[in-house]
């Protein structure tokens, strides 16, 4: 007899790239992410659905939470901003999701950022923290994060 072991890991690699209003990327970053608990059951829970239930992933969080990722994380910690995603792409192994933080949304020392499936609550994916980023007023974030499935 045989026996077979395999485990499914989920990695992610976030990168931000903060742009001032002359469209001049002013500092970029390239950080891990950690998919927490509530991200994988969904991910488990999506295997089997047949209806788009639970929802799909479709908004992107930042903050000032400056508290590390742990599995248990469910929201952010600070959030001052959440908008939808302008992208979800799967291909082969990875789903990148893209976002955009325009000038005037989400001002402020980000340190945070986070995955979600609502405009306001609902079920979060992964999170990750990061050192500051301060956006201003006439600055654009922009973050492709990229979460692989080996």
């Amino acid at each position: 007899m045989h026996t077979l072991k395999e485990t499914a890991k989920f990695t992610g690699l976030v990168n931000l790239k903060r742009i001032n209003s002359s469209g001049e990327v002013i500092q970029e970053i390239e950080i891990p992410n950690l998919v927490v608990t509530t991200g994988k059951n969904h991910i488990a829970s999506k295997i089997t659905a047949t209806t788009n239930t639970p929802a799909s992933m479709t908004h992107m969080g930042i903050g000032t939470g400056t508290t590390g990722a742990v599995l248990a994380n469910t929201q952010l910690e600070a959030q001052t901003a959440r908008v939808a995603l302008t992208g979800s792409t799967p291909t082969n192994n990875t789903i990148t999701y893209t976002c955009t933080f325009n000038a005037g949304v989400g001002d402020g020392a980000i340190t945070e950022a986070g995955i979600f499936n609502a405009s306001t609550a609902g079920t979060m994916l992964c999170r990750t923290t990061f050192p500051v980023v301060t956006k201003g007023a006439g600055d654009t974030i922009a973050i492709t994060w990229v979460i692989t499935i080996s």
